[in-house]
């Protein structure tokens, strides 16, 4: 899938969640129901972009890191920067004994890259780049922005489904208790099915960008292997809220394999996908082919 198909799709899941969002303010009470459901949106929105890098970096426990302590991965993330023409973020390390990584700001002058300690432990130097590669994609796709909007709304969604519970809808569009729980059960898991296949769209975009910025996707594939295999066997800090979960390369609340319904609440793609993607990438690689060509 070419970036550009990716990008079409996450803002048609954008608007998806937003026009389910108005629909339920809408039923809730009417045009003014429909204003108060935008000025809570834009209030979990303002929340959202201002301060989920700060809150992502406090639960995981992350910490600056200076150059002397880690010269090897500030290498890679200057390097990286300059090849994506970005500004060196802050490089944080997280005492998470899970291996992961992640990375959050609400755009590329604020931007933090983060690697737990369990990730410095199993990746080689190689690896490790394909991942800190990953990771500056979605830096510079302005990922975090998105996930942050799709995860407000989402949110938003939800308390709008609880309130509409307990203070009942518009009875002029018809509603009643029957409609008022099927859209207590029902508006939530839709909210959060589209905002997991926004999280999911991004992870295969932050792939196939990563593999441009490396030009070295077999190093990102065979990071996953060997995360896919231990990031489940560690849990992470209790602090670690679902909230949070897509920021990362791999899910660290165990993640979520499989297919079919099971799959529609992961917020990672699965990773047996992921690197068929990437093995199609390095493929056209080696024949001097476009990605997505």
């Amino acid at each position: 899938m070419t970036p550009g198909i990716n990008r079409v799709k996450t803002w048609i899941l954008i608007a998806a969640l937003g026009g389910l969002f108005v629909l339920i303010g809408s039923w809730l009470g009417g045009t003014q129901g429909a204003f108060i459901a935008l000025v809570i949106a834009l209030v979990f929105n303002f929340a959202m972009y201002w301060w989920s890098g700060s809150i992502a970096i406090a639960t995981t426990r992350s910490k600056p890191v200076t150059e002397q302590e880690y010269p090897e991965l500030y290498r890679i993330v200057r390097e990286l920067a300059n090849a994506d023409r970005l500004p060196m973020p802050q490089v944080y390390v997280s005492d998470m004994a899970q291996p992961n990584a992640f990375a959050t700001g609400r755009n590329p002058q604020n931007a933090k890259v983060a690697v737990t300690k369990g990730i410095l432990q199993i990746l080689d130097e190689r690896e490790l780049r394909g991942v800190l590669a990953h990771e500056m994609s979605h830096v510079a796709n302005r990922d975090i922005l998105v996930s942050s909007i799709a995860a407000a709304i989402g949110t938003a969604i939800t308390f709008l489904a609880r309130f509409a519970l307990f203070f009942g809808g518009d009875d002029d569009r018809g509603g009643s208790p029957f409609a008022l729980l099927a859209a207590w059960l029902l508006a939530p898991i839709a909210a959060a099915i589209i905002q997991m296949a926004v999280s999911r769209s991004r992870e295969y975009q932050a792939d196939e960008s990563g593999s441009y910025l490396s030009r070295d996707p077999e190093a990102l594939a065979s990071a996953l292997r060997k995360l896919d295999a231990t990031v489940k066997q560690v849990p992470p800090p209790a602090t670690v809220s679902p909230a949070e979960a897509h920021l990362f390369i791999m899910n660290p609340l165990a993640g979520f394999r499989g297919s079919g319904f099971s799959s529609l609440f992961s917020t990672h793609p699965p990773t047996e996908k992921r690197i068929e993607r990437l093995d199609e990438i390095a493929a056209q690689l080696r024949g001097g082919s476009p990605i997505g060509g």
